[in-house]
């Protein structure tokens, strides 16, 4: 990619480890409210049902609130295990207290990082919760590689709405023409970038299946195969 001047990461699933940070978390949440589950049993039911609530909430088919009551509480039901309102409202807050108290980073991550700010500038957009991914960014002593996050909660629309990458664009005061999005998600990440003329890498971290004519990379590493 030649002509490139900003780099725009999305943050969960591709720079964080979303998944070993929210195991973590949750295994941490069960023990201090006693909830007698087993996480990993209910993390291999509420994770499909977690990225199903993300879907609807990115379409707008949920509110914030309704993605962090439903996730638990259909969890839970799938599960066939009888639990208050009161305590799925105390494990979603404690939840997302907890989630940024575990960082880990996906292999090569502060390597790639370290490399592209040598040559470019650095910027993140993110659908996450305003309230955790700043305090991921740090915990994960990643942040001063960023010159801007843009959010979708500060932007008030969510990926792929052409509004949050408009939004970024403008914060950063880059162009779409000479700027590159990476993110994990096709649709919200790959598609979102490209409808505003931004060039896109797609993590295929969750190993779907996506267009012949998409550039995706499978490591991190292989980032310097195009920048």
């Amino acid at each position: 990619m030649k002509n490139i001047t900003d780099v725009f990461f999305d943050l969960d699933h591709t720079l964080w480890d979303f998944d070993r940070n929210s195991a973590l978390a949750f295994k941490a949440i069960f023990e201090l409210n006693a909830i007698e589950v087993s996480y990993d049993n209910f993390l291999e039911v509420y994770s499909p049902i977690n990225f199903t609530y993300w879907k609807w909430y990115r379409e707008e088919r949920v509110t914030k609130a309704q993605l962090r009551y439903g996730r638990f509480k259909k969890t839970f039901d799938a599960l066939g295990v009888k639990i208050t309102d009161d305590i799925i409202d105390k494990l979603s807050e404690d939840y997302i207290e907890y989630l940024p108290n575990n960082n880990y980073l996906f292999d090569h991550a502060v390597d790639i990082l370290s490399y592209l700010t040598t040559k470019y500038k650095l910027h993140i957009i993110t659908n996450g919760f305003e309230e955790v991914q700043t305090k991921k960014l740090v915990n994960s002593k990643i942040d001063h590689y960023f010159k801007s996050v843009i959010t979708s909660e500060a932007a008030g629309v969510k990926k792929p709405h052409h509004k949050i990458f408009e939004m970024a664009l403008g914060d950063s005061g880059a162009t779409s023409a000479t700027s590159v999005m990476i993110g994990d998600t096709y649709e919200a990440d790959i598609i979102g970038a490209q409808n505003v003329g931004m060039k896109a890498i797609c993590f295929n971290y969750h190993k779907l299946d996506i267009p012949d004519d998409t550039i995706f990379i499978d490591s991190l590493a292989e980032i310097r195969n195009y920048l």
